[in-house]
């Protein structure tokens, strides 16, 4: 097999995940990261994709862990591949799957990282001042953005959403008086997002008193003068631009300072769906809400729901406490 071969075969497996899975651009560029990573490993050994075996594979695994890669990437890697093989199986490029009976790192099971609830209290306090003190100052550009950010702020934490979620999620899909939105997440996956009070009135706030002034031309002499362009979208920049990615992160991050935290927006998704279970909610319920197609996915958070079932069985079943 050819060494140009391998990059025929991932280029058909970019073309399957995106027009056959409906992968956004990010998942299959990190899907493609991780083959590619595992095939340049095959070429130490002289081997490719396509006649890859188990041993093959464990090596690669053992190699990153002597490389001290931690154990979730190591899972999402071995995701990938276990991916990329049921493609090739379906496709009858293979007859066998290598990644069949290999399992995923112990530490893949890890709890993300999560603000507990006092931080996440002083995250969401910070944007609220923000743009109080902006507003009494009477900085107008300044608490428009204030006002953006934290509804952006209030809204990831109620629906725990993904980042791409909430730079893409549109006007039409908010029910604000309802209490809901509609998010379409990872392979174009729609749900419904319930949304708090705390989110409803921040929301509320930031469209009757923001967004028409962000959506002002930036070439326009008054802040005040609306673009008739309009924009589709909820969360938007100066001029009516969609948010960068970075932008939101560096919004995020700021905000956080104030918990003592330096908190990413997939960390609020995970505060979220941790927050939740603490307080009793079911994992079928939890992974509703946090979109994950696979049950086992959101069974990360396991372990809290058993805290809380022991914490509720000694304080009420009457021989649970020594005598």
């Amino acid at each position: 097999m050819p060494p140009n071969a391998d990059s025929r075969v991932l280029q058909h497996f970019r073309d399957y995940l995106k027009i056959e899975k409906g992968l956004a651009e990010l998942s299959i560029a990190a899907y493609s990261r991780d083959i590619q990573q595992f095939s340049q490993s095959l070429e130490k050994h002289k081997r490719r994709l396509l006649t890859a075996h188990q041993s093959d594979i464990r090596i690669f695994l053992q190699q990153l862990a002597l490389h001290q890669v931690d154990g979730r990437s190591v899972g999402r890697k071995l995701s990938a591949l276990r991916h990329f093989y049921h493609y090739l199986l379906l496709d009858k490029r293979i007859e066998h799957d290598p990644t069949l009976n290999i399992e995923s790192p112990k530490q893949w099971k890890i709890l993300p990282k999560a603000l507990a609830r006092d931080e996440m209290e002083a995250t969401l306090a910070a944007a609220l001042s923000k743009s109080q003190a902006a507003s009494n100052e009477g900085r107008q550009k300044a608490a428009v953005i204030a006002l953006r950010d934290q509804a952006m702020l209030e809204t990831f934490y109620a629906g725990a959403l993904r980042v791409s979620e909430i730079i893409d999620a549109k006007l039409e899909d908010l029910k604000l008086e309802a209490g809901y939105m509609l998010v379409r997440g990872k392979g174009d996956r729609e749900r419904v997002v319930p949304l708090g009070k705390s989110a409803q009135d921040a929301l509320w706030k930031y469209l009757s008193q923001a967004r028409h002034l962000l959506m002002a031309g930036k070439r326009n002499k008054r802040w005040g003068t609306a673009n008739h362009a309009g924009s589709p979208l909820i969360f938007i920049a100066r001029g009516g631009c969609k948010l960068t990615r970075q932008r939101v992160w560096q919004m995020v991050r700021a905000a956080s300072a104030a918990s003592g935290r330096a908190a990413s927006p997939h960390m609020l998704r995970h505060s979220c769906a941790t927050h939740m279970v603490e307080n009793g909610a079911d994992l079928r319920t939890v992974q509703t809400i946090l979109g994950h197609a696979d049950i086992s996915t959101t069974q990360v958070y396991t372990h809290l729901a058993l805290e809380r079932l022991r914490k509720v069985y000694r304080n009420h079943h009457p021989r649970a406490k020594a005598r």
